[in-house]
């Protein structure tokens, strides 16, 4: 759900257009921030009414590589690009604009969304071993069991060792 409906960004765009408020009262009036109600004046300039009550989408590769473009041709801000093309958030324009300048063009035509898929091997589960490489692997478990045993009752032996003599002085 949007967080201001429909109807009040129409009362604002109309207070601005044909009240002649400035942004400062109409901020002041509605308590809605500044750059919301120049989004939304922006919106209403490209698009009229339609644009106010937009609808969140999907764009392919081309459309998104045109919108970058047209804004570095044109020379125009990320918020302007973004309601000249009906864009509901202009991050998603800077997002674009950061994916052509560090990894090229053609990225935008990936599809990123959503949660990455799992490579096969994690697929099935544990990989498989050759039969040396697991008998190598068993062996080095069982002598670092052995040395770990051994280092324990070292380490104890010590310890009693310690008390005895602490224990005669």
């Amino acid at each position: 759900m949007a967080k201001y409906s429909s109807d009040l960004k129409v009362k604002i765009t109309r207070d601005y257009f044909e009240g002649g408020e400035s942004f400062n009262s109409l901020e002041k009036k509605y308590s809605v921030e500044r750059s919301t109600i120049i989004k939304w004046i922006k919106l209403y300039h490209y698009h009229g009414i339609e644009g106010l009550v937009m609808k969140r989408g999907s764009y392919d590769g081309q459309f998104k590589i045109d919108v970058i473009e047209y804004m570095h041709a044109n020379h125009m801000s990320i918020r302007e690009t973004a309601a000249k093309f009906g864009i509901p958030a202009f991050s998603t324009v800077r997002q674009w604009e950061r994916i052509y300048h560090e990894e090229g063009r053609m990225a935008l035509f990936r599809n990123n969304r959503g949660r990455k898929s799992m490579d096969k091997e994690n697929k099935r589960g544990k990989p498989k071993l050759d039969k040396k490489n697991e008998e190598d692997l068993i062996a080095e478990n069982q002598r670092l069991r052995m040395e770990n045993a051994y280092l324990k009752k070292l380490h104890a032996l010590v310890q009693e060792r310690i008390q005895q003599e602490n224990g005669k002085k």
